[in-house]
């Protein structure tokens, strides 16, 4: 296995991601959407997830497709940003048809980011406005660190962010990971800048600082209350999948998140992760196949959320330190 020409989500061809935030809010949204539907599953494995159409992907219901996958900041607010990218979607024609009536299918999650030091005084929800821009914005070319629902994400002791990786199997399967780093846990060791991820890193792609030291004996003692977090994610494969093997994926893949993120699934975040499947590639052994993809999206998984943090930039009125500030 080896990185896409990208190293991001969107070496899967026919995706896209675009990215929007606001600066004074300290929030933002990012939308995953396809040239055409695709395939898509989801498993939840924090205590207080938030989310938007989750119930629809699982294998018995009607509807097997969505048109766009939405990460955003904001806390229940922001379920309001994938009713922007409704909008936008419905506006070009695209959605579920029902008669003469076209009604997009678009699941999202959120992240609590409403104590970072933006002012959140504002007279009319934002995200759907952001959720819009976002969808404006998709491009298969986009930034990770400080950008889209990682805008104003933080993690114990560091600001989080947007991180994203891929990777080539050697059958020629692409698999791809975006994901809103907003952790209760730690993505470092000690007080050192090693990732937890360390053992996953290509090429120096966060840092190259290798493996730190561990304290077995670690307790963590959280100051945030009940839902103050949140990792949300989002795996993509040019695999066909159908509904029950996108869904396994989405499980195989939090393997990553306990990776990367001391600790992890914890009932203080919502832990969230996304499977879409665009279907160009029919799996020869589907099997040994399956186990192969769910190894590479935890892999992959685990490099995007070290890169997330790795890539955050300062702004003013940051409550934490970015990695680089701190670490470089």
């Amino acid at each position: 296995m080896k990185p896409g020409p990208k190293n991001l989500i969107t070496d899967v061809t026919g995706l896209r991601v675009g990215n929007a935030d606001d600066a004074v809010i300290k929030t933002g949204a990012t939308v995953l959407v396809g040239d055409a539907p695709f395939t898509a599953g989801v498993h939840v494995m924090g205590g207080a997830p938030g989310t938007r159409e989750t119930d629809l992907l699982a294998p018995d219901k009607l509807v097997q497709q969505v048109d766009a996958l939405v990460l955003s900041g904001g806390s229940a607010f922001g379920l309001d940003a994938a009713s922007g990218v409704a909008d936008a979607l419905r506006e070009q024609g695209r959605g579920f048809q029902v008669g003469d009536q076209h009604v997009p299918i678009v699941s999202g999650a959120i992240l609590f980011d409403l104590l970072n030091g933006g002012d959140k005084g504002w007279a009319e929800n934002p995200y759907k406005g952001l959720g819009r821009a976002a969808y404006s914005a998709a491009s298969d070319a986009f930034e990770i660190g400080s950008h889209g629902a990682g805008f104003g994400a933080t993690t114990a002791g560091l600001k989080g962010g947007i991180g994203s990786a891929s990777l080539v199997l050697d059958n020629g399967v692409t698999v791809g990971a975006l994901v809103a780093v907003n952790a209760l846990g730690s993505v470092t060791m000690g007080d050192g800048p090693a990732f937890w991820a360390a053992p996953w890193e290509m090429g120096g792609e966060f840092g190259a600082r290798g493996m730190g030291t561990h304290d077995p004996s670690f307790e963590p003692r959280p100051e945030a209350q009940l839902g103050e977090n949140t990792t949300i994610a989002i795996i993509a494969t040019d695999a066909d999948l159908d509904q029950a093997q996108a869904t396994r994926l989405a499980t195989a893949a939090h393997d990553g998140m306990a990776r990367a993120i001391h600790p992890s699934h914890t009932p203080f975040d919502g832990d969230l992760i996304f499977a879409a499947s665009t279907g160009k590639i029919a799996l020869s052994d589907p099997g040994f196949d399956a186990l192969r993809l769910g190894h590479a999206a935890a892999t992959c998984l685990a490099r995007a959320v070290a890169r997330g943090v790795h890539a955050a930039r300062p702004h003013p009125g940051d409550t934490l330190p970015t990695w680089a500030d701190k670490f470089s």
